[in-house]
């Protein structure tokens, strides 16, 4: 019962991904590298444990939630450009 639930909620990601995509917006490294700097934009690097600290890789001025506790995004304006990376 548990595999048909784990799968069954799988599947529903899986095909609510690319609808979930449109509506929250993609930034390419272009479009993101010309809004660094706004007061407007809040970079949070959502990478875990060991592949953060590996990474030589980090944007400046990000921050990094631990976890993955999105709770800190309560924390800021409407209006305000929140950004999500893993790699």
């Amino acid at each position: 019962m548990k595999r048909i639930l784990f799968w069954m909620i799988a599947l529903t990601l899986f095909t609510a991904g690319p609808v979930l995509a449109a509506s929250v917006g993609l930034m390419d490294k272009d479009q993101l590298q010309a809004k660094l700097g706004s007061e407007k934009l809040v970079v949070l690097d959502v990478r875990q444990g060991k592949d953060w600290s590996a990474s030589e890789y980090k944007i400046e001025g990000a921050l990094r939630v631990d976890r993955g506790d999105l709770s800190i995004a309560d924390s800021y304006a409407k209006d305000t450009t929140l950004v999500l990376y893993c790699a």
